[in-house]
């Protein structure tokens, strides 16, 4: 398996990576995605691991938290062998703060999805959108403190304009707070928005 460095880190990671998207199927969205239960995830880890390919990709939101409860069964006795990336920031209920970017409900959906995957730390945590009500300062400094505290290891963001990704690596500079190192987001032959401020500005920022 080829590995290549993350960003402007010093973290390396396969090329290829694991989604757990079909993990659960709870609700009727996520049913449509898949409905893979622990011993299927299980099945499905072995084959990866197998070849090489240790990152595996959730979100606390894929069937509410059922696909980090799976993945993390499915790891049980060798969560040294993986990577586990995770997400956070759309909402997990009907309560007023269990959403956002808030550094009241970062809290508590790391410490959530640590519990749910039966580890003590995230290599990778995702912010899964942008969040025009939270001041970006705030939403930097809570993950900044989970970094520090060994609980996430490197912080990426997902599905941020260019505008929203280039305002955060400016106050995480302008402050000397942990900055996201990866941008995950939609790409595709019918779907090339990326290319239109996302892509110059991560080959500008990888440079730079």
């Amino acid at each position: 398996m080829e590995y290549r460095t993350l960003g402007r880190s010093g973290f390396k990671v396969p090329v290829l990576s694991f989604g757990c998207g079909t993990f659960g199927g709870a609700g009727e969205f996520f049913a449509r995605w898949g409905q893979s239960d622990v011993k299927e995830a299980r099945a499905l880890v072995d084959v990866c691991l197998e070849h090489g390919v240790t990152l595996f990709d959730t979100a606390n939101i894929y069937s509410r938290g059922a696909s980090e409860e799976i993945l993390g069964a499915a790891l049980k006795g060798r969560r040294d062998q993986a990577l586990i990336a995770t997400k956070a920031t759309f909402a997990m209920s009907d309560a007023p703060n269990d959403k956002g970017s808030s550094r009241w409900h970062l809290i508590r959906a790391c410490e959530a999805s640590l519990k749910r995957l039966q580890t003590d730390h995230l290599d990778v945590y995702f912010m899964h959108g942008f969040d025009a009500l939270s001041p970006v300062e705030e939403t930097l400094r809570a993950l900044d403190d989970l970094v520090t505290s060994g609980k996430v290891r490197y912080l990426g963001c997902s599905n941020f304009s260019g505008w929203q990704v280039m305002k955060s690596l400016a106050t995480s500079e302008k402050y000397g707070l942990g900055r996201y190192v990866v941008y995950q987001g939609y790409y595709s032959l019918v779907g090339r928005d990326y290319e239109h401020e996302l892509m110059p500005l991560g080959s500008t920022r990888a440079s730079g």
